[in-house]
């Protein structure tokens, strides 16, 4: 027993009673600067009055998603889980259950869907830039949340009418804006989801009735999908499964604002991607993908006790993950604030180092199935930005608060002076 008390209190440990309002103040910054500060790669904390391990770096990445070690249920506050998947989703899902719905996911991203994504995706986007050269301005989050909204949802097989789209982009763009906040803006994403869920659900009992006529396809595969034991997933869940296909890929409107905003602080990548090959632009997204604020962290409860850096976790306690604070570790990244997709030239990718999208295996651990979406969409973007039109960037404030998740320019990156090319 005292050998336990030992291990138990071998790591550093936050001398507040509670770091709710630390996080709250600070953010993503919140665990890299305590790690900093401690000279560790996970301390003990509160937060929310229950105890915390908190953790970065790519060590404590691949022990965190040994998915014999974790789980995800119940790692997050339910205010935050109910908007970015809810439950019976498959992130909370393990064993061979998570694998067998997980595996309905990675069906869907084939390279050949990636490829179909992409020309969506490009379609809706030139169709919108002669609407945006007909304004004086415009912000770059706003139009990028509704192209990726009609993309997806075209992608998917439930193209939207024109009277839709200005509902379910508004939809997601709060659910996805409310993830980590307290207070009205977390209370109108769950308005709006709720909205979103009934949506969902009647596409799904549509297909299923034979009402629609959605061709084969992401939707079609969620409404017929059978779980381990061979039964239809129930209403509510396929609601909820298709809109983790829509959701997280409107999220992205993010990365295309951060796309703006590494070309505008880094003109030569303009330049350099109008010529590039693929894998230039594969690095630039990557460097996207690292270097800009996504998703902070995430969460973890322990399955069965396991000991790890002189730390004795047990079952059922939680810790936290720091995918910002690991894609910006120094021991990791040479001179991690500066923007250099040329780095990737020389830095090879391993499943823990760069974990914007989770760490390990997609096949059968917790990284996102999307990832490859996202990565699509990025360097899809990122062409575009550069080749399909011009535009500048007016004085503006685009500043990243590292305390709002998930982060955004104050601005939301306004584009003055759209013109086609």
């Amino acid at each position: 027993m005292n050998g336990h008390r030992r291990n138990r209190s071998a790591i550093p440990r936050e001398r507040a009673p509670d770091s709710t309002l630390s996080l709250l103040s600070e953010g993503y910054a919140f665990i890299p600067n305590r790690c900093r500060r401690h000279g560790s790669d996970l301390f003990a904390a509160r937060l929310m009055l229950s105890p915390v391990v908190c953790l970065s770096g790519r060590e404590a990445a691949s022990c965190f998603y040994d998915h014999y070690r974790f789980t995800r249920r119940h790692a997050l506050p339910p205010t935050t889980f109910a908007l970015i998947q809810d439950h019976g989703s498959v992130m909370v899902m393990d064993g061979e259950a998570h694998r067998h719905r997980k595996a309905m996911f990675l069906s869907l991203v084939g390279e050949d869907a990636l490829r179909r994504f992409a020309d969506l995706f490009s379609e809706h986007w030139r169709r919108a830039v002669p609407r945006w050269a007909a304004r004086e301005s415009v912000v770059l989050l706003d139009e990028a949340h509704r192209v990726i909204t009609q993309a997806v949802c075209d992608w998917v097989g439930l193209p939207l009418a024109p009277d839709e789209v200005d509902a379910r982009t508004a939809e997601f763009a709060a659910m996805v804006d409310g993830t980590g906040a307290i207070g009205p803006r977390n209370w109108r994403g769950h308005l709006l989801r709720a909205r979103t869920e009934r949506w969902a659900r009647a596409r799904i009992e549509e297909i299923r009735s034979g009402r629609s006529e959605a061709p084969p396809g992401p939707a079609r595969t969620v409404a017929t999908h059978r779980d381990a034991e061979g039964r239809l997933l129930d209403g509510k869940t396929a609601g909820v499964e298709l809109i983790n296909l829509l959701r997280p890929t409107v999220a992205n409107a993010r990365y295309v604002v951060f796309a703006a905003m590494a070309l505008h602080e880094n003109p030569h990548w303009a330049e350099a991607l109008r010529a590039a090959d693929a894998d230039t632009r594969q690095r630039f997204a990557w460097e996207v993908r690292r270097a800009y604020p996504f998703i902070p962290f995430i969460g973890g409860r322990v399955r069965e006790p396991f000991e790890w850096r002189g730390h004795a976790f047990e079952t059922g306690d939680w810790a936290l993950m720091d995918l910002y604070g690991t894609n910006h570790d120094p021991g990791r990244w040479h001179a991690p604030e500066r923007f250099d997709p040329d780095r990737f030239r020389t830095e090879t990718i391993d499943p823990f180092d760069l974990i914007s999208h989770g760490g390990g295996s997609a096949t059968d651990g917790h990284r996102c199935p999307g990832e490859g979406l996202t990565q699509t969409l990025l360097i899809t973007a990122a062409h575009l930005l550069a080749t399909s039109m011009r535009y500048e960037l007016p004085p503006q404030d685009l500043t990243l608060d590292l305390a709002y998740i998930p982060a955004r320019p104050r601005s939301g990156c306004v584009l003055r002076g759209v013109r086609a090319v």
